[in-house]
Order: structure tokens, then sequence, then C-alpha cells
């Protein structure tokens, strides 16, 4: 724009100096060479002037944006000046909060050590009191010459006295029935006991570590001859297969623990329940086909309900028991390893299967011999396992000094008679739980939830609570009686601090 206005005032100048020679040259009569020269003149003024003018209107233009770009930069500098002032704020206030927050992340971590400290010297003191009352208390014989039995003392406020007949199977680890008896009538009574349903439902607690909540529940099977002797599951599990009864059984067994989790269910939602199945049942296709209508029709208990397969059956899967498993997963079923018999574990090939859970036996687990037979540190098991969301459940935890070292460990379930044997349930107490259950035992159902979570977490206080009674009666034979006392100061405050720890 501004080159065309330019070349206009050219022109317009060389036509005024045109114009002005003509002029002159016809006008005054001055002769052509004069009139040129003067018309010469005349547009060299102009030239210059314009070039004067245009000059000065430049400086003007240049010095007004000059006085913007000043008045720009000194605003600028001020928000700049600002922004430095604040931040500055900012970082002060930062170094602050950080030097505050590390002092309280230092006494925080100080207050749980020393907790964590006094957790250990408890449980040490409480183990090695329990050692003292199993080599202080005598196996005494009534006069009746029966052999009297006692439940460990988390499965009730105080221990109870039973005989060897009334004693169920799973408190003592030992049936009472079969142990010289021939196959045959073994086979017989497994026979017998199948067709008229004389099976009996034993759970037995999972609870949480070192709170010991109880979160699952194990269903163990039994079945009675027609004399009510107990058959444990070892006993008669090997001939229910080999005579094609062990279907029959885990039907029966899968109904029953329905039957339970709906009851516990409307108690607490959080609770599960775990239901053995065995490599037969997986292998056939008939049996497994109304298994998985009946798991099928109860979809909704997935969550809550876990089947459990030995190591050796997952280990030796073929095609049919493959697919199989497949089914129950995509359905929604959770699976569970027990009898594991070496740590050499493949977490993500268990994961790919649905494997949720796996139970290891304690002393296995605290084995020494394990760290150079297997290829990962017992202790770095769980957290290996939690990468693939598989849970370790530590079983046949017999007393509290496995419960320390299994801490370090950091494991976070844990099962054995330590917390509470397994308990009896009649088959028509999974039905209605109004009936008693077998042998005169209390059921798990029968009590408050409430109140099976509190004789679980008891068990230290029981133990030291007997042998504080025997100091005071001065005599062995009233450990077993002593009521546990109330913990207080210190003992008190440990156990209510020991779930965050």
């Amino acid at each position: 724009m501004i080159r065309i206005s330019t070349i206009f005032i050219a022109i317009c100048m060389v036509l005024v100096a045109a114009s002005l020679g003509l002029i002159l040259y016809s006008v005054a009569h001055i002769s052509g060479t004069e009139s040129a020269i003067v018309a010469l003149a005349a547009l060299t003024f102009m030239i210059l002037y314009n070039a004067v003018a245009m000059r000065l209107r430049d400086r003007t233009d240049v010095g007004s944006q000059i006085a913007d770009l000043s008045r720009g930069t000194a605003d600028l500098a001020r928000q700049v000046a600002e922004f430095g002032r604040r931040l500055s704020a900012v970082e002060g206030r930062i170094v602050s909060a950080n030097s505050t927050g590390a002092d309280r992340i230092q006494s925080v971590v100080g207050e749980i050590n020393e907790l964590g400290a006094l957790v250990k010297q408890l449980a040490a003191s409480v183990a090695s009191h329990e050692d003292l009352l199993t080599t202080a208390k005598p196996q005494a014989l009534p006069a009746d010459g029966e052999l009297q039995k006692e439940l460990p003392l988390a499965a009730d406020d105080k221990p109870v006295t039973m005989t060897a007949a009334e004693a169920p199977a799973g408190a003592t680890g030992a049936p009472v029935s079969v142990a010289a008896r021939p196959q045959s009538q073994t086979l017989a009574a497994v026979r017998n006991a199948v067709e008229e349903n004389r099976l009996d439902i034993y759970l037995q607690p999972m609870v949480t570590l070192p709170q010991r909540k109880v979160r699952y529940y194990e269903a163990v099977t039994r079945l009675r001859d027609d004399k009510d002797q107990v058959l444990a599951a070892e006993d008669f599990i090997g001939i229910a297969e080999a005579a094609g009864l062990i279907g029959r059984i885990d039907n029966a067994v899968m109904l029953r623990c329905v039957q339970v989790l709906r009851r516990l269910l409307v108690r607490n939602k959080d609770i599960g329940i775990f239901c053995n199945v065995s490599a037969a049942t997986l292998a056939n296709s008939a049996v497994f086909a109304q298994c998985l209508d009946f798991l099928e029709a109860n979809r909704a208990l997935a969550p809550s309900f876990v089947l459990e397969f030995k190591q050796a059956t997952l280990r030796n899967l073929g095609p049919t028991e493959t697919e199989n498993l497949a089914a129950l997963a995509k359905r929604g079923y959770r699976f569970s390893v027990d009898h594991v018999a070496d740590l050499r574990i493949e977490p993500r090939e268990l994961a790919d299967r649905g494997v949720r859970f796996i139970k290891v036996p304690a002393a296995l687990l605290l084995d020494p011999k394990q760290t150079s037979t297997s290829d990962i540190h017992p202790s770095d098991l769980s957290d290996l396992l939690g990468r693939f969301g598989i849970d370790l459940i530590a079983e046949r935890i017999e007393g509290e000094r496995a419960v320390v070292d299994l801490l370090d460990y950091d494991v976070r379930f844990g099962q054995g008679f330590l917390f509470a044997p397994p308990r009896p349930l009649r088959p028509e107490g999974a039905a209605n739980g109004s009936a008693p259950v077998a042998n005169g035992a209390q059921s798990p159902l029968a009590l408050p939830e409430a109140k099976v979570q509190e004789r679980a977490q008891e068990t230290n206080g029981a133990t030291a609570g007997a042998l504080n009674g025997a100091a005071r009666a001065g005599s062995p034979d009233k450990l077993a009686v002593d009521p546990p006392p109330r913990m207080t100061g210190t003992a008190a405050l440990v156990r209510r601090v020991a779930g965050p720890i």
C-alpha cells in the first residue's frame, strides 16, 4: 500500500513539474531550456520535501511504537517480579510442609516399630506359655476308663472336656472308626452311607493374619456308617473313586455347601466357603455335567464359592479336565489349590486357569530345606503370588510360634487347630439350621458371627489366662478350667492396633 502511494506521489510531482515548465514556456515565453531547468528544479524541490516529510512521519510512528514497547516491557518485568515473589512463597511453604510431614512420618514410623516389637514380644511370650502348658498338663484317665479329649481353646471361651466317643473327628485330627476295617467292609460302609445320605459337613474357619478375623470356611466331608462311626476323607475317597461313588458324594457336598453359604451370606456378605472337588469328578463328563448344571443355577454365589483341587490334580490335567475347568472359570467360579507337596509353583499358569488361592502347610513354608529345593524363597512366595492375584493361605497351624514366623513371611490367611478345629453340621442343619449338630458339638452356624470371630481372636489371651490361673491355684490340673481374663493396659493396646500393623 505504501509503495502504491509513493508511486502515485512521484507521478504527481512529475506532472506538476512538467506543467510548470509548459506554463513558463507558453505563457512567459521563456525558452525551452530555461523552462526545462525550472521544471527540473521544482521537481527536485518537491522530491526533497516529500523525503523530509516521510522521514518525520516515520520517526513519529517509530517513537510511539518504542514508547508502547517500553511500557509493555515494564509491565512484563512487574509481572515476572510478582511471579517470582509468589514462587518463593510457595517454595517456602513446601519446604515447611515437607519438614513437618517428615517429622510426623518419623514419629509414626517409630510408634509402629515399637508396636510391632510389642506384638512380636507378646506372641513369643504366648508361644512360650503354650509350650509350658503342653509340658505341664498331664493326660489323665477318668474313673470309667474312657479317654478324655480336650478341644483347643480357640473353639470356645474355655476348654471343653469330651470322651473319645463324643469328640468329633475333626477336633482331634483322627477319626474314631476305621483303623483295622477291611477294604470290603469299608466299601460297604461307604456305599450304605451314600445311599442313606449319612454324609456330614464339618466347617473349619480360615482367619486373617494377624487380626484373626474369620474370612472363609472350608467344608470337610465325613461319612458315618450304620454304627455312627466316622470315616474321614482320606479313608473313603480312594475307595469311593474306585467304586464310582465319588461323583454322588461331590454332588451332595456341593448342595450342602451352597445351602450353608446362603445362610452365611445373610449375616456377612464378605464370607466365603471352600468346597473340595475330586479329580475323578472333574474327569467324568457325565458327573461333571450334573455339577456344572447345579453350579450354573447358583452362579450368583460364584464370588463366594471357591472350588478346591489337589496340586497333583492340576499338574496332571488332561484335555477333558482342562475343558471342564475352563467351563467353571468361564462361569465366574474361583479355584483353590491344596495338598501342596512342594513350592515349585507357576503362578502365571495357575492364575490363567482361574486359581485365586493356594493353601500351603505351615511346616512346609517354614522348612529351611525349601530354600534350596524351590526356585523362590518361601518368604517371597506371598508377594510373588500376589502379583498374579493369588492369596497364600497357611494351613495346619498348630502353635503360636508358627504364627510369629508366618507374619514375617507376609502370609495374609491362616487355618489350623490353633484357631478352631472343624465343627460338624447336621445335614438338616444345612437347610434350616434348627437341629443340633452331631455328637453334641456346636455348629459354627449356631453361633453369632461376632462370637466366632471373638473366639478366634482370644487364642493368645486364653493361653496366657490359663497359665495365670494355674499359678494362682498352684496345680497343673487347673490350667484348663481357669477362664481367660480380659486384657488390659499394654496388651489391650497391642491387640487393638495389631490389625493395621
